[in-house]
């Protein structure tokens, strides 16, 4: 298996960000480039752009949740750096879908499935994860379907 062409591209714009000296994007780029290793390390499998894409779905949706709490608390200087790690993250994923294409995703799944009660919604959100996995924000859709099935 090919090393990912996405993690290929972070390489390359570590590489740039180092040339710059431009610390923030370095550290940011280098936490992506640690979680990939990890991952390898402990799997023992080398990386595909599937899995890349998954990780760094989860590492966007670890600093909207810190992102959330931070406010919270009040504590402004870490939001701010947060908000910094998640936008050179999100340079790297798909284009994130607008809500009339996620309402559009979601009738559709909803139809392919036969779902009708809130029962059936764990069925919608695992074809919808399978089927748009990495463009789509999954607790919006969680909420779309909840909100189309009740």
């Amino acid at each position: 298996m090919s090393e990912s062409a996405i993690k290929a591209s972070i390489s390359d714009a570590l590489k740039a960000a180092m040339k710059a000296q431009d610390k923030p994007r370095r550290d940011a780029l280098r936490l992506m480039q640690a979680e990939f290793k990890r991952v390898e390390v402990d799997e023992r499998i080398v990386l595909d752009d599937a899995r890349v894409l998954a990780i760094l779905d989860k590492m966007a949706k670890q600093r909207r949740e810190s992102i959330a709490q931070f406010e919270k608390g009040g504590r402004q200087d870490l939001v701010d750096i947060e908000n910094a790690e998640l936008a050179i993250i999100q340079e790297f994923l798909p284009q994130a879908l607008t809500e009339a294409e996620i309402d559009a995703l979601v009738e559709a799944a909803m139809a392919q499935t036969g779902a009708a009660t809130v029962k059936d919604m764990g069925k919608v959100m695992a074809e919808l994860k399978a089927r748009h996995g990495s463009q789509l924000d999954m607790s919006k859709a969680s909420g779309l379907v909840k909100q189309a099935l009740a």
